[in-house]
């Protein structure tokens, strides 16, 4: 692959704007779109997405979940939406918030970033809490196809933030311990240009790290339903390199669906209120 992760991601947003539009066929959504919850559903329900935020936003993030609850016959799906999605021009984000250490983070790496994967998405979200060194065999993998590894740094969720911000012998809390980790290793020889990011959420006020050294793609999910306005993306990722931070929506931007029309009416305006705002 040419181009680095962060480099596609960069021309993508110059081209439609920085949303990310979450893929999340929750049971609910799917009876809300008249669909059925099964793989037929969830068949119909990407298909629509994906006509509708083809050439509208910059990316796409499907939440692993929703498909696996399905058994193979979900991941079938999930397979057949990267392979759709990615045809028709979209960077996918899989949101599998992998981890894990040794041989088992180099089966995840394989899994999401290998090149002749079924799941090979252009980047994956994982989870750094047995230590940002265990990620290894997925920075290398996705370093080595173009691909890109985000990282659970700061996420909103109440239950997440007293070990986030818990402070370290070192004085800073472990949020920012990871997010200079992160840092270091995007300015480290043989990592292309924004190959491994964070996942910060939209709603929480700025960090204590400085996000413009951050080097990598920031995905910022929380935008719509769960409070966060453009405005308030704006504000909070001030300063970050145009082209680096994705906002995202699940429920606020597929609550309009099922037609594609409406899906991307949506998503268009949304998107452009966001470029207005960021720059």
């Amino acid at each position: 692959m040419g181009d680095s992760f962060g480099d596609r991601v960069a021309a993508a947003v110059r081209a439609t704007g920085p949303l990310c539009a979450g893929i999340d066929p929750s049971a609910a959504l799917l009876t809300e779109w008249g669909l059925s919850d099964d793989a037929e559903g969830l068949r119909s329900f990407c298909r629509k997405c994906v006509e509708a935020f083809a050439g509208t936003v910059a990316v796409i993030k499907p939440q692993v979940a929703f498909f696996e609850r399905h058994g193979s016959a979900g991941m079938a799906e999930l397979e057949r939406l990267i392979v759709e999605a990615s045809a028709a021009g979209l960077i996918v984000i899989a949101d599998a918030k992998r981890g894990d250490i040794d041989s088992t983070a180099e089966a995840y790496a394989d899994a999401w970033l290998g090149a002749a994967s079924p799941f090979a998405a252009d980047a994956v979200t994982a989870h750094p809490y047995l230590g940002l060194g265990a990620l290894a065999p997925l920075v290398r993998l996705a370093a080595a196809n173009g691909r890109g590894v985000l990282v659970v740094a700061r996420s909103s969720n109440p239950e997440g933030r007293g070990l986030q911000q818990a402070v370290t012998s070192g004085g800073t809390a472990v949020e920012d311990t990871l997010l200079a980790e992160i840092a270091a290793l995007n300015g480290s020889p043989g990592i292309p240009t924004g190959t491994v990011g964070a996942v910060i959420g939209a709603t929480l006020p700025p960090s204590e790290f400085p996000l413009s050294q951050l080097g990598g793609v920031i995905l910022a999910p929380g935008l719509g339903a769960q409070g966060a306005g453009p405005a308030d993306v704006a504000e909070h990722f001030a300063g970050c390199r145009p082209g680096s931070v994705l906002p995202s929506s699940s429920r606020g931007v597929l609550s309009s669906g099922p037609d594609p029309d409406d899906l991307r009416r949506n998503a268009k305006s949304l998107a452009r209120e966001l470029a207005a705002l960021m720059g």
